[in-house]
């Protein structure tokens, strides 16, 4: 008997071909891969992934919210002609679009978390503990203010003609712009 399968290797070639190519399909595996591997995702928390891995506006500017359902339609039936349902459930515990069926986490994510929490010291947690509240306030905003400061210093090596206090600008928009 001949095997007539196609190789997942040259299918995942080609697929990786198709998504330089096309942003309609690059948005749709992302997609595809965030709903297998999280679970209870709105459109917006969908949208923000998306365009984290993908580039802004990735669905567009004008009609964005058309191009989002047209994307999950089709994620919706690749689902299901993999056997599995897409689903969107409305509940204020769990809301959001979901493969049915599906852990909380999937197995790869869940051992993520556990290494992570695995590399933790306890006495980083038994400091965090002793702090008051006003400490604790502080270092949120010193972490914030550090993460802001490298996004400003690779916009300005990107573009040395900036000067700081605009770099550091395009940072804070790039942080809380929409």
């Amino acid at each position: 008997m001949i095997d007539n399968a196609i190789p997942y290797k040259a299918v995942d070639i080609m697929l990786h071909d198709a998504m330089r190519r096309d942003v309609a399909t690059s948005r749709r595996v992302t997609l595809l891969q965030i709903l297998w591997n999280e679970r209870y995702l709105t459109r917006t928390q969908l949208i923000f992934r998306v365009e984290y891995r993908l580039g802004r506006n990735c669905f567009g500017t004008a009609a964005w919210e058309d191009t989002f359902y047209r994307d999950m339609r089709v994620v919706k039936q690749a689902f299901q002609a993999a056997g599995h349902l897409l689903e969107y459930s409305r509940s204020r515990k769990n809301k959001g679009y979901y493969v049915k069926g599906q852990p909380a986490l999937s197995p790869e994510l869940r051992q993520m978390v556990k290494a992570s929490i695995a590399e933790v010291d306890q006495r980083q947690i038994d400091i965090y503990r002793r702090l008051s509240a006003a400490d604790r306030f502080r270092q949120g905003c010193s972490i914030s203010d550090s993460a802001r400061n490298v996004v400003a210093y690779r916009i300005r090596r990107e573009n040395p003609d900036l000067t700081a206090l605009e770099a550091n600008r395009l940072a804070l928009q790039r942080s809380y712009t929409p």
